[in-house]
């Protein structure tokens, strides 16, 4: 059953475009473990320390460590492999297909400026400017899946259900286009390149094809994904008699992010469409040709956000440290472009092979990120080590999105309610000055998985077509936690630094082609996805 915006929203505001979904709220407001070498060889355990041209982007109040200007320069080398489970050769057993790839980037460059005030209440005035990237979209993977439904069962059953005849679905009909608030692509799609059929002429009654206990088959998947947000910091901060450090950012964000899915299945025993008066039908089982459908959909979101940070560091004691940052939500207007095709292949029936394409959906939204508490303490042993801790309150379920004029998208934010709830973060770092010029460092973090009981079980009917039904991607992904292992080494002298870190991040995911619990067709298979990166990154400055 496809969600409807009510028929009062749509006469008051028929020309608006509405096609964003959870999923793509969630994936806007993702954080990478991102920054200098420094802080990610130490996990990012940076909020009662800073002290690092990081700490612009985590709790500002650490630009009030600084006693004198900076400037730094970060590059980082991301070596990535993704494996997903693809069929062997035998068709039988299960092995993994491994995607790598390796990118280049610079996750942070930045100045700090300081200037003494002579006050004994506050003697130090900063201020700095950052650019840092917050979070990658790059990955890609492939597999097989063995099926045991089909994604043409799920479509035909929604079809059916809204009650659209032939004629209303036929590709260039007079009384049907691609619009919001008439058929939905899916449904436009799907029977214009046969995936669904009536069971007779001119009904509103269709099959899709695959029949339990007769049809059998695989499915094929490939997923890319691109994209960054870049973060653009201005901070101010200062002390108060030395013991109390505070500091207050504006960021300005820039986020690209695109996904391209082909999905594809081969059955055995279709019910593929045969010719019936002049008129395509639903067929009986084919067990002379192997049924092919693949699904290709490509989506683009582009655009620019802002938020505000204030933290606050306190130091009781000149072993130890406290601290506390609150990040308002990114405030994003964003813009997001998407089709879709399907190729298919029915061997010698009445239908044999072609390509369907719909059009370009191009549209603009709102959103509003999360907000994120960072509460942090920090010790300092022996005038040579350092051991740092950050819990840090994320709350995805708090996600909301708005139509491009400022009405809600009350669907998309009760499916946000569903489908996600608060992470949990913990970062954990230390160091060790082996000399006074060298120092020793790592560190763990882990994020705990954002997604809700029911929806990671698959208990809940899971909505990808977009409140108006243009999506064209029934594809989605459930995340898992995801962990950080760090180490590193520092060197200074005079006013030079140079650091160097490794980083190395394990992340699990699971692809669902479309969703179960529809009542339309069997839940389909799943494919747990690992990812996992590797990271050196290095990074040299001044402070004069």
């Amino acid at each position: 059953m496809n969600k409807r915006i009510s028929a009062l929203l749509l006469a008051a505001i028929p020309m608006i475009g509405f096609a964003q979904t959870a999923f793509d709220a969630y994936q806007m407001s993702r954080y990478d473990l991102r920054g200098t070498a420094r802080f990610m060889s130490m996990a990012g355990a940076f909020g009662a320390l800073g002290g690092d041209l990081s700490s612009l982007n985590q709790n500002p109040a650490g630009i009030g460590v600084y006693r004198k200007n900076e400037i730094g320069f970060t590059l980082d080398i991301d070596m990535q492999s993704v494996k997903a489970p693809v069929l062997a050769n035998d068709n039988k057993t299960w092995g993994q297909n491994s995607t790598s790839q390796t990118k280049a980037l610079v996750p942070n460059v930045g100045y700090i400026g300081v200037a003494y005030t002579g006050s004994n209440v506050m003697p130090v005035f900063q201020w700095g400017f950052s650019y840092g990237r917050t979070a990658s979209f790059n990955r890609r993977y492939s597999g097989t899946l063995d099926m045991n439904g089909s994604l043409s069962n799920l479509i035909a059953g929604n079809t059916t259900y809204d009650g659209f005849t032939t004629d209303q679905l036929t590709a260039g009909n007079g009384t049907n286009y691609w619009g919001a608030g008439h058929a939905p692509w899916m449904s436009l799609l799907a029977y214009n390149s046969y995936m669904i059929n009536p069971l007779a002429s001119n009904m509103n009654q269709y099959n899709g094809l695959w029949l339990d206990g007769t049809t059998y088959g695989v499915a094929d998947f490939d997923v890319e994904e691109k994209g960054f947000v870049d973060e653009y910091e201005i901070n101010f901060g200062g002390n108060f008699t030395n013991s109390i450090y505070w500091g207050v950012g504006v960021g300005i964000t820039d986020i690209e992010y695109s996904r391209y899915v082909y999905y594809k299945e081969y059955m055995t025993g279709a019910l593929t469409p045969v010719s019936e008066n002049g008129a395509i039908v639903a067929g009986a089982p084919d067990f002379d040709n192997e049924a092919q459908v693949g699904l290709e959909s490509r989506q683009r979101i582009s655009g620019t956000g802002v938020n505000v940070k204030a933290g606050l560091i306190y130091r009781p004691i000149n072993e130890f440290r406290i601290g506390l940052a609150v990040h308002s939500p990114t405030y994003y207007n964003l813009n997001q472009i998407h089709d879709g095709a399907v190729d298919y292949n029915y061997g010698d029936n009445a239908v044999r092979a072609d390509y369907t394409q719909s059009p370009t959906d191009s549209y603009g939204w709102k959103l509003r990120t999360p907000w994120r508490l960072i509460a942090s303490a920090a010790t300092v042993i022996g005038g040579r080590g350092i051991v740092s801790l950050d819990y840090e309150y994320r709350p995805y379920q708090n996600m909301t999105t708005k139509f491009d004029d400022g009405y809600s998208c009350t669907d998309v934010n009760n499916d946000i309610k569903s489908y996600y709830k608060a992470a949990n973060i913990i970062r954990l770092g230390g160091e060790f000055r082996v000399t006074p010029n060298f120092s020793l460092r790592a560190g763990y973090a882990l994020e705990s998985c954002p997604t809700t009981t029911e929806f990671k079980n698959n208990q809940l009917y899971v909505y990808t077509s977009n409140p108006d039904d243009t999506g064209t991607s029934p594809s989605y992904s459930v995340d898992d936690k995801t962990q950080y292992i760090t180490c590193g080494i520092g060197y200074h002298w005079k006013s030079f630094y140079a650091d160097a870190a490794y980083v190395h991040r394990s992340h699990t995911s699971e692809f669902h082609p479309y969703s179960g619990n529809n009542g339309y067709t069997a839940n389909p298979s799943v494919a747990e996805v690992k990812e996992s990166n590797n990271n050196i990154v290095l990074s040299v400055g001044f402070k004069f």
